[in-house]
C-alpha cells in the first residue's frame, strides 16, 4: 500500500510560485512512477506532469511546459511540483499519484493507483 499526502497549497497572484510537496509512505515507492493532477470547479481532471521511479525522465502537459517541473527524492520518499509565472487558469485542486504498474512515464490518470487528498491552488488575475 502506498499513502500520498499534499501541502503547500495556497492562494497567490498571477505571476507568483508555488512549490507543492507529496510525501509518500510505503515499502515499494521508489519502485512507482509518480504524476500529477489538477481539477478545475466544472472541469475533468487534467493530467498536469509525471516522473519515472528514478527521476530520469519527466513529462508534462503543453499547458505547463516551461512553467512547471516535477521531481522527487526517493531517500525522502517525497515528490515536488515546481510552479512558476501561475496563470489564473491553473486555480484547481492539485493531486499527487502514483502508479504501481511497470512503466517508465504515464498521463491517462485512470491507470493511476495511489492519490492524495489533494491541495487548492488559487490563482487571483
Amino acid at each position: 500500500q502506498v499513502q500520498l499526502v499534499e501541502s503547500g497549497g495556497g492562494l497567490v497572484q498571477a505571476g507568483d510560485s508555488l512549490r507543492l510537496t507529496c510525501a509518500a509512505s510505503g515499502r515499494t515507492f521508489t519502485a512507482y512512477a509518480m504524476g500529477w493532477f489538477r481539477q478545475a470547479p466544472g472541469k475533468e481532471r487534467e493530467f498536469v506532469a509525471t516522473i519515472n521511479w528514478s527521476g530520469s525522465n519527466t513529462y508534462y502537459a503543453d499547458s505547463v511546459k516551461g512553467r512547471f517541473t516535477i521531481s522527487r527524492d526517493n531517500a525522502e520518499h517525497t515528490v515536488y511540483l515546481q510552479m512558476n509565472s501561475l496563470k489564473p487558469e491553473d486555480t484547481a485542486v492539485i493531486y499527487c499519484a502514483a502508479d504501481s504498474k511497470p512503466v517508465e512515464l504515464v498521463v491517462p490518470y485512470i491507470e493511476y493507483d495511489y492519490w492524495g487528498q489533494g491541495t487548492q491552488v488559487t490563482v487571483s488575475s
